[in-house]
């Protein structure tokens, strides 16, 4: 057990949904731009809780247990557990932590029993936004986003459905109203998994962020303990904040702009050259519209769409964007040593196209796409400086 000093510092195990959604292919950034993740868009948390098969009404987290898991021992849906403990898809528990499984959070629900089911659905096309969407139909923007268990920052993608709430549906907005969903997203960028020695304070360090905003980000205080193998998220948002002011780029939008300047701010630690930084922000926005993903295409995630089963690290690894961004740069400071190639492991990567360079370090199916992104690549690079 790792202990921070005097102070013992430490995490709960799992988060409350990890399942990543399917994804289109990960070089196609054809898009609905609305922002909201797929694997949100399974079940909407519209109802009563479920009454648990077991008669006890609480249960207290254990190590190792995930949110889904407990549901699935109870006979509850994991969205009515959720619900009941003000927990989003993102929340994270801990052992020791009391979760109610039946109560009265089950009555306030009891309003919209006279539309328990949306009225009908809708299939998204290219260029939709939730927005859109919701006024098309007559509705609100807040009552689709609920229908859905969706939130403001969530992910649309061509091919997925929709549920319309009907008229009575609005009503029931308060009930997922645990708007977590959208609450740990900015803050969260990457994940970090605690080794022994480790303090909170040192890793805080690592990742350029403040303790307070890694407890924080991971519900802990300064008597809490750290254990090896547990896995903490670590804040993207404070990198953000110690940063120069935000500038506003046509086109990218605030999250998008933080991953620009966290990709331009590596490079520059790193001595990349202002070509080869072009090229790793052209190459993030055809892989994930410079957004740390945590889906895609087979077991791609992040910023650069990296797969665990090629090498390039574990599903947190891939997901903590300071690492994807240095295993994307490659050289002395690759993350994954010699296991994967970057940039600067590419020989006579300086004179290759834009498209080329960015495809022999992604290997990808569609190598043409990334010549679309040179012009905006170095026009998104002139304005983060």
């Amino acid at each position: 057990m790792a202990v921070v000093g005097s102070i013992a510092l430490s995490l709960t195990t799992a988060p409350a949904h990890a399942a990543p959604g399917s994804a289109e292919p990960r070089t196609t950034p054809d898009r609905a731009v609305s922002g909201i993740r797929p694997h949100a868009m399974k079940s909407a948390v519209a109802g009563a809780a479920v009454v648990a098969a077991a008669d006890q009404n609480t249960y207290t987290v254990q190590a190792g247990d995930t949110v889904s898991a407990i549901a699935s021992r109870f006979g509850v849906r994991t969205a009515d557990l959720l619900a009941l403990n003000n927990l989003g898809w993102k929340s994270i528990i801990y052992p020791g932590q009391v979760l109610t499984l039946v109560g009265g959070a089950a009555a306030a629900p009891a309003a919209p029993a006279a539309a328990p089911a949306p009225a009908a659905s809708y299939t998204i096309q290219h260029g939709d936004t939730v927005s859109a969407i919701a006024k098309r139909h007559g509705v609100s923007t807040q009552a689709m986003l609920a229908a859905n268990g969706l939130g403001w920052s969530s992910i649309i993608y061509p091919g997925q459905t929709l549920a319309i709430p009907g008229s009575a549906a609005p009503a029931a907005a308060p009930t997922p109203a645990p708007a977590p969903v959208t609450a740990p997203a900015p803050a969260v960028g990457g994940s970090y998994t605690i080794i022994a020695g480790d303090t909170i304070s040192a890793i805080a360090k690592r990742h350029g962020v403040s303790t307070d905003a890694v407890l924080g980000a991971n519900g802990l205080d300064r008597s809490s303990i750290i254990y090896p193998g547990q896995t903490i998220a670590i804040p993207i948002a404070a990198v953000a904040a110690a940063a120069p002011a935000t500038p506003a780029i046509p086109g990218l939008d605030a999250e998008q702009v933080a991953n620009a300047q966290l990709i331009v701010r590596v490079g520059r630690e790193l001595g990349v050259p202002d070509r080869g930084i072009a090229i790793a922000l052209g190459t993030a926005m055809q892989e994930s519209w410079i957004r740390n993903l945590d889906w895609g295409d087979r077991d791609s995630l992040g910023l650069f769409q990296q797969r665990p089963s090629t090498g390039w690290g574990t599903e947190a690894e891939v997901r903590d964007p300071v690492r994807a961004i240095k295993a994307f740069y490659g050289g002395a400071s690759d993350p994954n040593g010699s296991r994967t190639r970057g940039l600067l492991d590419i020989a006579g990567w300086q004179s290759m196209s834009f498209a080329d360079a960015a495809q022999a370090v992604q290997i990808s199916a569609y190598p043409e796409r990334y010549a679309q992104w040179e012009a905006p690549a170095h026009a998104w690079l002139a304005a983060l400086g």
